[in-house]
């Protein structure tokens, strides 16, 4: 089993590492505010000459993240490079790929309905009625409180109708102002139970990693350290490519985790464990 060490600044890893792979929710930005303390710590990594790299199953397009960027008085040339599945899914819309050209251009949003920037200008066509659409689709949870009865009602009878799900991410959790929220995969896995087939897009995919490091080839994989708050997803996707990877312990698994400002290793290893996922290194929140 590999050896999970604590670690209380992520200046004491920069010497070790050249890229830094890093998530938005739980990390650098908790769904409401960014956390001044992990962006001062990302702006001290580039002063040192690292790269850094944000990758984040949010369903966000790109100019909506960086216009929250803007209004935090964060400048998104923090980054070397800005990824986000919302722009991600969004390119393969247009370009009609063909996993995605066979759903159809009819769909039910099954979360927030002001969240539909991935079907902008792509000719896509949201409906009132479930039973009517080509598949369902899922970004923003319309709730932080869970799947209410309606909802689980709509996804039975999809289900039982052969209707597709498009969905946004796989965290079945999202860290929200302090709270932990119930995310886009919750939904996708709750479809799959029913028997619904269910398309998801983001970590852990290690093609969505593997695009994010398109540039860094050259990079040995030792050096590049992924920083995520999700076992199942950001330290997944780090194993899945080999890289050397970091949890953040006061992201959505601070309930098991604790609150400790030096992060308890037994409960990492057992979460760890569970999920399948290893991390190399935790800490309870990404700061200097």
């Amino acid at each position: 089993m590999k050896m999970i060490k604590p670690i209380v600044n992520i200046s004491k890893l920069m010497d070790a590492h050249d890229v830094f792979v890093c998530g938005l929710n739980g990390v650098i930005y908790d769904g409401i505010n960014f956390k001044p303390e992990a962006i001062e710590a990302l702006l001290r990594l580039r002063k040192n000459g690292k790269q850094v790299v944000l990758l984040s199953n949010t369903p966000m397009r790109l100019a909506e993240l960086a216009d929250k960027m803007y209004a935090a008085e964060i400048s998104p040339r923090l980054f070397n490079n800005i990824i986000t599945m919302g722009e991600v899914l969004h390119f393969q819309l247009r370009a009609k790929s063909d996993k995605y050209a066979a759903l159809g251009k009819v769909y039910y949003n099954l979360g927030d309905n002001s969240d539909s920037g991935v079907f902008e200008n792509l000719g896509y066509q949201s409906v009132e009625n479930p039973t009517r659409a080509d598949f369902l689709y899922i970004g923003h949870p319309a709730s932080a409180e869970g799947i209410s009865q309606d909802c689980v009602d709509i996804l039975g009878h999809s289900a039982s109708l052969g209707i597709p799900m498009l969905c946004i991410g796989n965290d079945i959790s999202a860290f929200l102002g302090g709270e932990i929220c119930t995310a886009a995969g919750a939904f996708a896995e709750q479809y799959a139970i029913l028997g619904g087939k269910i398309m998801t897009v983001g970590k852990p995919d290690k093609t969505m990693l593997q695009y994010a490091l398109e540039d860094y080839k050259a990079v040995e994989p030792q050096r590049i350290l992924m920083i995520g708050d999700s076992m199942p997803v950001d330290i997944k996707a780090a194993n899945n490519v080999g890289i050397a990877s970091i949890l953040v312990s006061k992201g959505i698994h601070v309930n098991y985790l604790g609150e400790g400002y030096i992060p308890d290793v037994t409960k990492t290893r057992e979460l760890a464990t569970s999920c399948g996922a290893f991390p190399d290194y935790v800490i309870s929140n990404l700061r200097w």
